[in-house]
């Protein structure tokens, strides 16, 4: 049972109550949420009966600071960096502060913007979230998707979220309790994963800054860049010919690679496939080659894939070696990269890929993918494992060649 993003954020808007849940390699568990000026006393009964008990209001640092309140402790060492800060309760209007009836007015006391730092006491029974700024796009977590989704309902920057535990208490609750409490209670439900799709899709993310003309020894290309609203970074197209024809443009998103593109490392097939779809474009005559920064290693950076290397070499393969590390397999996101193709006048894309999820991460963007071109991996005695992975545990579409061209 899976809502619509939009009907999610409508049902927020409303006062309603969702279900978030989170992705399979993070916490894995669902929350309950509510925008906190529609919070009552009647729905901080529904949360103590169906979650852990422990509610947190998702302020936005702005607000944190106004109402003066610090981290919880110095030094933050959840794994997931939950950014809790010292607990409250309202100044007035609240007993011992513990009740349906304290805590829901401590929660709308922290909605109301007209209240100061003195409105509160601490410590108290509600406990405050720092969120990131940004949100979900800079931060994958419910503290983020609670005030996010009070944000676009129009309900300001406050959401409350608790933790859906198991019909028993015992445990958190799973994925198919989740399903059975959000239609028993007839609660939208969706997830973070979807909240982000849905912000890559529905805000401009990316700026234009520079261009220039860009001699190379695969021919003549104009450099754009492109600076990223959520983390900075200064992205890049290289645009051969005319792109916004309205025909299909041979398109290739590469994600940065130090080590290959730059220093040409035999150990990936980054740099091999970077040069080749140069090469087809200028041949060509018209394409782009969105080149994302910040996506080294698949999204974990450049020390953590040298550390991925290291555990390579003990035997370990590129998938097991960032799970080892405690890391996602493949964290990249390709929005960005849709957004930029999206700003150049294409809409019809010819994909130069050897990865399916390439599909997914450009598709729903306003691109319509209409072939994959693929690309053939320059195989030799460093990358050879490396690009058997790739093929049988990441779904990659490679060809079956070894480094004397036979088949594995």
């Amino acid at each position: 049972m899976q809502s619509d993003v939009k009907a999610v954020i409508a049902h927020i808007g409303k006062g309603g109550i969702a279900v978030v849940v989170d992705d399979h390699d993070r916490e894995n568990e669902g929350d309950l949420v509510v925008a906190a000026d529609a919070m009552t006393p009647e729905v901080v009964r529904f949360f103590l009966e169906h979650t852990s008990g422990v509610i947190c209001v998702s302020l936005d640092g702005d607000r944190c600071d106004e109402l003066m309140l610090p981290p919880m402790v110095e030094n933050n060492t959840d794994p997931k960096g939950t950014a809790f800060t010292v607990t409250v309760d309202a100044r007035t209007g609240v007993t011992t502060g513990i009740s349906a009836q304290d805590r829901s007015r401590t929660i709308t006391s922290l909605a109301d913007t007209t209240q100061g730092p003195d409105a509160f006491v601490r410590p108290g029974h509600v406990f405050p979230l720092r969120a990131r700024d940004g949100g979900v796009l800079k931060r994958a977590g419910h503290t983020e998707a609670a005030l996010d989704l009070a944000r676009l309902g129009g309900r300001g920057n406050a959401g409350v979220l608790c933790e859906v535990v198991s019909p028993d208490r015992s445990r958190m609750a799973n994925r198919e309790e989740l399903v059975m409490l959000a239609s028993e209670h007839r609660l939208p439900m969706t997830s973070v994963a979807d909240l982000i799709a849905y912000r890559l899709r529905t805000e401009r993310l990316v700026f234009p800054a520079a261009g220039a003309r860009l001699p190379t020894e695969h021919g003549t290309f104009t450099c754009y860049t492109w600076r990223s609203a959520l983390d900075d970074a200064e992205h890049v197209a290289l645009v051969c010919g005319d792109v916004r024809s309205g025909e299909p443009v041979l398109v290739r998103v590469h994600s940065e690679c130090l080590t290959g593109d730059t220093f040409r490392s035999s150990r990936c097939d980054c740099g091999s496939q970077l040069d080749d779809a140069m090469r087809l474009i200028a041949a060509a005559g018209c394409g782009v080659i969105v080149y994302l920064r910040g996506q080294e290693g698949r999204g974990i950076g450049l020390s953590h894939k040298l550390a991925a290397y290291n555990l390579q070499e003990e035997g370990h393969d590129t998938v097991d070696a960032n799970l080892l590390l405690g890391l996602p397999v493949d964290s990249r996101e390709y929005g960005v990269g849709a957004q930029i193709l999206m700003e150049l006048g294409v809409r019809q894309v010819r994909l130069i890929t050897n990865n399916p999820a390439k599909y997914s991460g450009l598709e729903g963007y306003g691109l319509q993918i209409v072939e994959r071109v693929a690309v053939t991996p320059r195989v030799t005695q460093d990358n050879i494992a490396y690009l058997r992975t790739k093929q049988r545990r990441m779904g990659h579409l490679i060809a079956d060649v070894d480094v004397n061209g036979v088949a594995w």
